[in-house]
């Protein structure tokens, strides 16, 4: 039996025609309702900025809007400034599931822009709307994790990072966004935001649903719940976990300044209690590895050839300030060694100056991680980490090269390495214990794919820092020791990066931080 229509159209004699041609004088069809307008009538008014209204009960999770992003601003595949996020909540057989578009949601303290350690950000007076240089951007890619929604995305073949401008030059013209005009539903549109009201509305301590929750960069972006949300609804991306970018220059980078810090602080409280034997060595042999760790911290940059310009906002940034006082801290390092190896009289003033700067510098690393954004990061526990670090390596790394009395740097590593065996205990039940589900998932990425890789680190940082230079201090067991005990600390670092769960973009608005 044929379809109905090919039917049809064989019998009227009409095979390439499937609907009859309209007879002359016939009312025309009814053309459908003008859909609600996506666009405000006007531009802003002082105290006042555009903003993107998503209706999820609208949304479709098409994703004509990601295309149409793509399309517009000549991003790859891989690159998305706007996402299209599932949330799936219920129980069975009463599952659901909803989706939920996000682009830049043009904060009222934007993160990005107070961390930009290069200025490449910066808030249109005008319209709100936050807007990036990308001929400023060195690709340091700080404001990826800064962003509470991880709005900013890296593209590593331009070397720079982008975002979602709300295609300003469009609305300029009168014109909607992309996404706007694309979106089959009318599931996004833009709209015009009172500043105060909204920074009233968003800072409470229970914000209404489909608002943001308590967040220091203040999204602007108004978000239509569906009718019957789950209560235990929650994005996807929390649930189906892979580990994070592992970001290899960082970790050699951190891990060998603080170790050159380690190893200066060591000399220089040798020098304070009158030691004397091999100290220029150790110092010369330092200040190479902070040569080398400055040296790999140019490689996470996507246009190291601007390196200089991270110097420029010190006075807000944690990256900038890092780079001004590890600069600082390899300058007068020289000088310290330089008077060491020369045997100056009177150097240990240089040598307070170098351990100063080098804690500085431990210190703004440790903040540059300190993000809402990486719920795994945002601890006090990563400063203690860090400044741990250098006080294992440091005292092992002074034995090895023979300076001082061996057996009691072998006592003062291990003691270190045994307080950041307890902090490494505490921050994974942290993690385990938590009710914030980013903090559970990082839990379960050490505590499953990366499993053997969290039980080696212990395992090295115990044997190399703590029982074999306990044993013995044979200058080649030493040496070993300290192989190990970099390994461990190098894995380490590895994890901190990839078992970091991020905020999810739609979290904040969901409310399913401590589901």
């Amino acid at each position: 039996m044929g379809l109905p229509l090919l039917k049809r159209a064989t019998e009227d004699g009409r095979t390439f025609v499937l609907t009859p041609k309209q007879h002359q004088g016939s009312a025309p069809a009814a053309l459908p309702a003008t859909p609600p307008a996506r666009l405000p009538l006007r531009v802003p008014e002082p105290g006042e900025q555009y903003r993107f209204h998503v209706d999820m009960g609208k949304c479709i999770g098409c994703k004509c809007c990601v295309v149409a992003c793509n399309e517009q601003n000549g991003n790859p595949a891989a690159i998305n400034w706007r996402r299209v996020g599932e949330i799936e909540g219920g129980w069975y057989p009463q599952t659901q599931r909803a989706y939920l578009s996000m682009g830049c949601n043009q904060c009222l303290e934007p993160t990005c822009l107070s961390g930009c350690p290069v200025d490449a950000y910066t808030k249109d007076p005008a319209t709100g709307i936050v807007l990036h240089s990308a001929d400023a951007c060195i690709g340091c890619q700080y404001c990826t994790w800064n962003c509470s929604y991880g709005v900013p995305q890296y593209n590593p073949e331009r070397g720079v990072v982008g975002k979602c401008d709300m295609c300003h030059s469009r609305l300029g013209l009168g014109q909607a966004p992309a996404c706007v005009s694309a979106c089959p539903s009318g599931a996004i549109q833009v709209e015009i935001v009172k500043i105060d009201d909204w920074r009233a509305a968003t800072t409470v301590q229970t914000p209404a649903p489909g608002l943001p929750s308590l967040d220091q960069s203040l999204s602007t972006t108004r978000i239509t719940l569906p009718e019957h949300l789950a209560p235990n609804a929650r994005p996807v991306d929390l649930v189906r976990l892979t580990p994070a970018d592992p970001h290899w220059p960082l970790v050699v980078m951190t891990v060998l300044t603080q170790l050159s810090v380690g190893a200066f602080a060591t000399i220089w409280l040798l020098q304070l209690i009158g030691v004397s034997t091999r100290l220029g060595v150790a110092a010369l042999m330092s200040l190479v590895v902070s040569v080398l760790a400055l040296a790999a911290s140019t490689l996470h940059l996507g246009r190291p050839i601007h390196a200089y310009r991270a110097l420029k906002m010190w006075k807000r940034s944690w990256l900038s300030r890092e780079v001004l006082l590890f600069t600082g801290f390899s300058a007068v390092a020289c000088l310290y060694a330089g008077a060491l190896w020369i045997q100056l009289p009177g150097g240990t003033g240089i040598g307070a100056l170098t351990v100063a700067f080098g804690l500085g510098g431990v210190t703004a690393s440790a903040y540059i991680y300190r993000v809402p954004s990486r719920p795994a990061w945002n601890t006090p526990l990563t400063l203690v980490q860090f400044h741990l670090t250098a006080a294992v390596l440091g005292p092992l790394f002074a034995a090895t090269v023979g300076t001082g009395d061996p057996r009691w740097l072998a006592v003062a590593a291990a003691v270190m390495a045994g307080a950041a065996l307890v902090v490494l205990a505490l921050r994974f039940f942290r993690l385990s214990a938590s009710d914030t589900v980013e903090l559970r998932a990082s839990a379960t990425l050490l505590a499953t794919t990366l499993a053997s890789r969290f039980l080696l680190r212990g395992v090295l940082l115990a044997l190399g820092a703590i029982a074999l230079p306990l044993f013995t201090v044979h200058p080649i067991a030493l040496w070993g020791a300290f192989t190990l005990a970099l390994g461990g600390e190098m894995i380490g670092r590895y994890l901190f990066f990839v078992s970091s769960v991020p905020k999810h973009m739609a979290a904040p608005y969901l409310g399913s931080e401590a589901a």
